[in-house]
């Protein structure tokens, strides 16, 4: 067990921490709503029903998908654009995908190597893209997931103030929609830009989001 644990800390910790701030979350958008509802002169909710709204579904799901718009990008972007100096970014000559030596695929697959990488065709370019489209498909499906309990969770409010529901198509084209969205992927975007060029000149001791203490601000592309 404490091999297990020493081997997926980093996993475990951030799990563990999520289910914590989501369950922090719940508590808080609980008291929120319900307070919303008295404000309304309307009944207030328990807590399991407040779990099982469109409520507390849109406001958890439009934070994960921003999430996953900001690694899908990071994902893809970085094969392509560099920073000069930065740990964040592949070094200054290794733009673009890369030869099949440098990436270990084909016949210059170890044993070690994970089986597709070996292969080619198809299964060989899935596997060489598929963190990134994952983490698309992750974004996408959690949007989805946005857009609907957004609307479930805008009629809800258009009904108690006697205004007429929308469609989902409408509210996908409406400034609430659009107005949920933005606002987290502006942050999320200005969090990575700030990684990029804070890490050229800023260093974290054993940290492999850092260069190494004593590396030189123009070393790109080192890891402490």
């Amino acid at each position: 067990m404490r091999r297990f644990v020493r081997d997926n800390g980093l996993s475990l910790g951030f799990g563990i921490a999520f289910l914590l701030a989501l369950a922090g979350q719940a508590i808080a958008g609980h008291a929120e709503f319900n307070n919303q509802l008295a404000t309304d002169g309307l009944a207030q909710i328990g807590f399991g029903a407040y779990l099982a709204s469109s409520d507390f579904a849109v406001d958890v799901t439009e934070n994960w998908q921003s999430e996953y718009l900001q690694f899908f990008l990071y994902v893809f972007a970085t094969v392509w654009l560099l920073q000069r100096g930065s740990p964040e970014s592949k070094e200054m000559h290794k733009a673009g995908p890369e030869s099949d030596q440098d990436q270990r695929v084909g016949e210059h697959a170890r044993s070690d190597s994970p089986r597709w990488a070996s292969a080619g065709g198809v299964r060989q370019a899935v596997f060489s893209r598929s963190l990134g489209l994952v983490m698309a498909s992750l974004f996408l499906l959690s949007w989805l997931a946005q857009s609907i309990a957004g609307v479930a969770a805008y009629n809800e409010q258009q009904l108690r103030q006697l205004q007429a529901p929308i469609g989902w198509g409408n509210y996908l084209a409406s400034a609430d929609f659009w107005s949920r969205s933005l606002q987290n992927w502006q942050s999320e975007l200005l969090a990575v830009a700030s990684m990029a060029v804070l890490s050229v000149y800023l260093r974290q001791r054993g940290s492999p989001e850092s260069k190494p203490v004593g590396a030189s601000h123009s070393s790109t592309g080192v890891e402490g």
